[in-house]
């Protein structure tokens, strides 16, 4: 969720002429973006929201990313930044992909087009075009669909898929493509406003960004719920936003969450979110990341430009052109922040 800032005059007035400071979490280490996406079309709003990586596993360099403009649809980019397809589908917030047993890739997003009711928009990638099939909507249960994540994928086909509305009530949906039919469990619930979702098949383990409390880690089986990382304007400043996995081996690897308030991102070893390090896309070749929304990390190879894996941001801040999303090497964040 974006923090709206009050304009001088307002600010003075609501606290009385005292000014506050903004919150600055721990130091955080730099490293710079490789490249950036085309600007969203909805300019001067809050729009570019969250991202999601297919990887080509014949052609590394020639994967896709699927993205969000909650004011407009699906966007497809190459790793160049450079636009593959749109596909309209205003109030779509958070995205998500996963490869079927039969090779067809299917993107998940938060649909709030109805603010009372969530439900999940689907479509299909087609990865030698970049373009987008709509694939149809399936009804989650009261809330506005905010953030949104899958979990695993059977042989037959049958996904599983994690909403986090606004009203705070966790959601699993098990729904087989094609089929009309969807069967959806409340979960979990978190007391306030969730949007960051990101699943460990390895552990069965949901993770929850909570904005203003923290992150959650949940049981996928009972529900069962531990506040892992709390807000604390040292590791992690509110909002807590976006959530991404880099998975090792059977339960290690890392997690990396937006922290918002201060323009950085918190890295945790897992499974016991150990704080490790944070840190900032700075200016470079390309603009700064601030006020992040949604990320995502694959750390395997993406060719000669992420041979170590590919981290992208949302921007916030991309004045004068919209909100975009920043292309970053895990590999310089690796090294930045000194992990093994």
């Amino acid at each position: 969720m974006r923090r709206i800032a009050l304009a001088p005059l307002a600010a003075a007035a609501l606290l009385g002429g005292c000014a506050t400071t903004p919150i600055t979490g721990d130091p955080a280490v730099t490293v710079t973006a490789l490249a950036e996406t085309v600007p969203v079309g909805t300019v001067n709003e809050d729009a570019a929201d969250d991202p999601a990586i297919w990887r080509n596993a014949a052609d590394p360099a020639k994967s896709l990313i699927v993205a969000t403009d909650k004011k407009g649809g699906l966007y497809v980019y190459d790793l160049a930044g450079k636009q593959k397809s749109f596909l309209p589908a205003p109030g779509l917030n958070n995205v998500d992909l996963a490869e079927l047993p039969d090779g067809r890739v299917l993107v998940a997003a938060s649909d709030r087009s109805d603010l009372a009711n969530a439900r999940i928009h689907l479509s299909l990638l087609d990865i030698v075009t970049g373009e987008l099939e709509p694939a149809g909507s399936h009804p989650v249960g009261p809330g506005e669909a905010y953030g949104i994540c899958f979990g695993g994928v059977t042989g037959e086909g049958e996904v599983t898929v994690y909403s986090a509305p606004k009203n705070g009530v966790i959601y699993d949906s098990r729904l087989l493509p094609g089929s009309p039919v969807a069967m959806t469990r409340t979960l979990a619930t978190v007391p306030t406003q969730p949007e960051g979702c990101i699943a460990d098949p390895r552990t069965g383990t949901l993770y929850i960004g909570e904005e203003d409390a923290g992150i959650w880690a949940i049981d996928t089986e009972n529900g069962a719920k531990r506040l892992v990382a709390a807000v604390d304007n040292k590791v992690l400043v509110a909002d807590v936003e976006g959530l991404a996995i880099a998975p090792q081996g059977s339960d290690g690897g890392y997690l990396v969450a937006s922290s918002q308030g201060d323009n950085a991102y918190s890295v945790f070893r897992l499974p016991g979110m150990e704080p490790v390090g944070r840190f900032r896309i700075a200016a470079g070749t390309f603009g700064a990341t601030e006020e992040t929304d949604g990320i995502e990390l694959d750390i395997r190879s993406f060719g000669p430009a992420y041979p170590a894996g590919l981290f992208i941001a949302q921007d916030g801040q991309n004045a004068p052109a919209a909100q975009n999303f920043k292309l970053v090497s895990w590999q310089d964040v690796k090294a930045a922040i000194g992990l093994e």
